[in-house]
């Protein structure tokens, strides 16, 4: 009985049954897609599989924050797509390699920053507050190297230091497994102890539940915004470099569309994307999820048009789903009251 008293206190953790029900769901995804396909189980399709699902875990756990709260950041993939122009246009113009990551990371929290202004100090809705900014941010993009993809990024600081941010960002490796699942497990696991065991992280919370009931326990309101649209850009701002590093070069429409993909990731983990409520560990198994379905589909040959709509269609049961379970226990309270 005490073990299942036990069990029961462990499933009432907000978000930890989605969570749990996403993680269920990544295993029957991949066995199914496996005994269609059994190069679905190869070792090398599983490394690629973690370092394509790194890009997706970091994006929906910058989204995540941000819907915590109860709001969206729709500029995450036009910041994505900035972040990899610039760092990559820095580069190209001899700067050094550090010296354009450091410069480019300012740049993205400056914008969360914005966003954050915007939406918790001027109390802008964040959909209009980050359309104007995911302009912006793409407009930096196009205007930073003329409207121009760069050159490769070898081709004024030689091949060496370029050699160093393309390994470190995305080709080498470390215990046999790419570095770019360990940039984005790190930073999952220092964003995930800031949001579940800090007092920053209670206030996400709090925020996203009632904002008013938030503000009457002394919750900074407008402070919780602007910590969770920075967390927010900082993860953008990263997988810009693993976009730059994969390239070697600095495209101006990269990150399109990934400010879906971040609310994909963690409405598919059990993040609710009408605040409140979620686990970082759901939005891990929502990028998972995402990615082994791209992966799977595509090995058994699926038209892209399939995979789209597959994934549209988890994301708006995911999202059914939520509003159900929101619905049932507000009746609920209504009884018992």
């Amino acid at each position: 009985m005490k073990d299942k008293s036990a069990f029961k206190k462990f499933l009432e953790i907000r978000g930890m049954g989605a969570s749990l029900t996403a993680f269920i769901g990544l295993i029957i995804i991949y066995i199914a897609f496996g005994l269609i396909n059994e190069k679905v189980f190869s070792g090398q399709n599983i490394l690629n599989l973690l370092r394509s699902m790194s890009k997706y875990l970091l994006i929906g756990v910058g989204q995540s924050y941000v819907m915590i709260t109860g709001n969206i950041d729709l500029s995450l993939g036009s910041l994505v797509g900035m972040s990899a122009m610039m760092v990559s246009t820095l580069m190209v113009g001899g700067v050094n390699p550090v010296a354009a990551i450091l410069i480019t990371l300012v740049c993205g929290v400056i914008i969360g920053i914005l966003n954050g202004f915007l939406v918790g100090r001027f109390k802008l809705p964040p959909f209009i507050a980050t359309l104007g900014t995911m302009f912006v941010a793409r407009g930096i993009a196009y205007m930073v190297n003329n409207n121009r993809n760069t050159d490769n990024i070898g081709s004024r600081i030689g091949k060496g230091p370029a050699d160093a941010f393309q390994q470190f960002f995305y080709y080498g490796k470390t215990f046999g497994v790419y570095n770019t699942f360990w940039i984005a497990v790190v930073l999952f696991i220092l964003f995930f102890f800031l949001l579940s065991k800090t007092r920053s992280g209670r206030h996400i919370y709090a925020i996203g539940s009632n904002v008013e009931a938030a503000k009457l326990s002394g919750v900074n309101v407008f402070m919780t915004t602007v910590k969770a649209y920075v967390i927010s850009s900082i993860c953008a701002v990263v997988v810009g470099f693993f976009l730059s590093a994969q390239a070697g070069m600095g495209n101006m429409e990269a990150g399109n569309m990934y400010e879906m993909y971040g609310v994909a990731a963690g409405v598919i983990g059990g993040v609710s994307p009408l605040g409140g409520s979620g686990l970082l560990l759901g939005t891990f198994a929502g990028a998972a999820v995402w990615q082994t379905l791209e992966n799977g589909l595509n090995m058994i040959g699926a038209q892209v048009g399939i995979q789209r709509i597959v994934i549209g269609v988890i994301v708006v049961l995911a999202v059914l789903v939520d509003v159900v379970i929101r619905s049932g226990k507000k009746i609920k309270k209504i009884k018992k009251a």
